[in-house]
């Protein structure tokens, strides 16, 4: 018998199992220029629902997805810049 994993809601912090979320990962992305002497700053990709790296997840309503848009709970959750295109797919998933 499988044992069902937990999450919390970014937002609104209800816990319940992880199939009831959005789950939004940060994943790492190899810099570009690897001849430079200077140590590369690392840049991030956000991805819906797959992924290995950082991850948040966000309940499947309109309120915690507003919520977690204008406070940028995402955004400090993965701890870097969320772009507005997550948000508009989020929304329309709904």
């Amino acid at each position: 018998m499988a044992l069902k994993l937990h999450r919390r809601c970014v937002s609104c912090q209800r816990l319940s199992q992880r199939d009831d979320f959005w789950r939004v990962v940060r994943v790492s992305i190899a810099p570009i220029d690897n001849s430079s002497i200077e140590v590369a700053t690392k840049h991030f990709q956000i991805q819906l629902d797959h992924g290995m790296g950082r991850s948040a997840y966000l309940c499947q309503k309109l309120e915690c997805l507003k919520i977690a848009q204008k406070k940028n709970r995402l955004g400090r959750s993965l701890r870097t810049p969320i772009p507005t295109e997550i948000f508009e797919i989020l929304k329309s998933r709904m």
